[in-house]
């Protein structure tokens, strides 16, 4: 393993305090999802099927399978760039819920990758940041659309 194989794993988490059940619920059921991260999806995430998220802001989408949904334990995506998104989910007793998203797989040159784990960090910490202020305090921050506004369409 070599020091670039080290750094190109992104592991973000946060505490939210709220039950597991209702914060994996927030990351498998897109009309939740929504409200803090994507602006649409095709469905819910189930082992073995393909999914299309929309940022409409930015005119982007991303396509992924859905590999394994271990329930208010565990997902595992691979994007269509090969990446792959892990969340593991650990209940804290009367605290909540541990949220930890891996990321890993980058592809390209070292500052490449370098460069993809950096953005993926900030992405998906700000995703994490938004979970929670919807679920704790149902407000709805706008973070992913507010990050970068002179790109939305």
């Amino acid at each position: 393993m070599t020091n670039l194989d080290i750094v190109s794993i992104v592991n973000v988490g946060m505490l939210i305090r709220k039950p597991v059940a209702e914060v994996f619920q927030a990351f498998v059921d897109p009309t939740i999802t929504t409200k803090f991260w994507f602006t649409k999806s095709n469905g819910r995430l189930e082992k073995g099927k393909r999914i299309r998220w929309d940022w409409e802001m930015y005119g982007v989408s991303a396509e992924l399978e859905v590999k394994e949904v271990e329930q208010d334990k565990r997902i595992l995506i691979q994007f269509d760039d090969d990446t792959t998104a892990e969340w593991l989910f650990t209940p804290r007793e009367s605290e909540g819920t541990f949220v930890e998203i891996k990321n890993y797989g980058f592809k390209g040159n070292s500052s490449e990758i370098v460069n993809q784990v950096v953005d993926s960090t900030g992405g998906y910490t700000i995703v994490l940041c938004g979970l929670k202020a919807w679920l704790e305090h149902n407000v709805v921050l706008n973070l992913v659309a507010d990050k970068f506004p002179d790109a939305n369409v």
